[in-house]
């Protein structure tokens, strides 16, 4: 089974967009674009991982598309998920989560956002 039988793509930050069940290529060329702009961005550490999205086949579900997002981040673990009625809208919500998730993964050590010593009642220094 070679990649173009999954429906699998590439980005260019090594992310692969795999699709399960009823997926058209216009679907999959929007999600893979989405994803492609939430990771693809100046300043973000080396990005890999995977994306998998899957269309159920039962007619009566009221959500019938989810995915998800295993990203690597640098040295920290992404983890999104996503249940929607269209594709479309399945895109739009991953690359919104996907996006606020590296952000805050960029940004969780950034000592700028700290105050610059802590008040002397928890041990800072005193006037």
């Amino acid at each position: 089974m070679t990649a173009k039988d999954i429906g699998a793509r590439e980005t260019t930050a090594a992310v692969l967009v795999r699709a399960d069940g009823e997926v058209d290529e216009e679907a999959l060329a929007y999600l893979h674009e989405k994803v492609a702009a939430a990771v693809d961005r100046p300043g973000l550490p080396s990005v890999s991982g995977e994306v998998r999205v899957r269309r159920a086949s039962a007619h009566h579900v009221e959500l019938p598309w989810s995915g998800r997002a295993d990203i690597r981040v640098g040295s920290d673990l992404v983890v999104v998920q996503a249940r929607e009625a269209s594709a479309r809208e399945l895109a739009d919500r991953l690359h919104d989560r996907l996006r606020s998730a590296t952000e805050r993964v960029t940004h969780r050590s950034d000592t700028t956002r700290r105050t610059a010593a802590p008040p002397p009642w928890r041990g800072g220094p005193r006037k």
